[in-house]
């Protein structure tokens, strides 16, 4: 069974500074009823710049990007099962963690939430997630 590569034009893809350089890294990778989809973050799609600094906007940005990979490949957040999470600054936590109640509202999945150092200059949080299918 071959892997599908996901792609959506609503999230930026991303992988290298050298933009000469084709990205080997895709959105999304599904292998039989599960759905890889790559760390997002709170880039703007057209632009691949970051939105902005504040954590709320990062993190509706970055669930955004998220949301149109799952849709690629179409599934949204009921497909979710698994998501992990990079806070730059872990006392960013309580404001992430409103919004990410915002887009889940009744959805359950699990999750793990770290603090760390995004790759990017300016990227305050990243999300990558598994989703299955039936």
């Amino acid at each position: 069974m071959p892997k599908q590569i996901i792609t959506s034009s609503t999230a930026p893809t991303t992988g290298f500074t050298d933009h000469s350089t084709p990205s080997p890294l895709a959105q999304g990778i599904r292998w039989g009823n599960a759905l890889f989809v790559s760390g997002q973050g709170p880039l703007d799609p057209e632009t691949k710049e970051v939105v902005s600094d504040d954590i709320e906007v990062q993190t509706r940005q970055t669930l955004s990007n998220l949301i149109g990979v799952l849709a690629a490949a179409d599934a949204s957040l009921e497909n979710v099962v698994n998501m992990r999470v990079c806070l730059r600054d872990v006392t960013d936590f309580p404001k992430f963690n409103e919004v990410f109640r915002e887009f889940m509202q009744d959805e359950k999945v699990t999750r793990t939430c770290i603090g760390g150092t995004p790759h990017r200059k300016g990227v305050n949080v990243e999300i990558d997630c598994i989703a299955m299918f039936d």
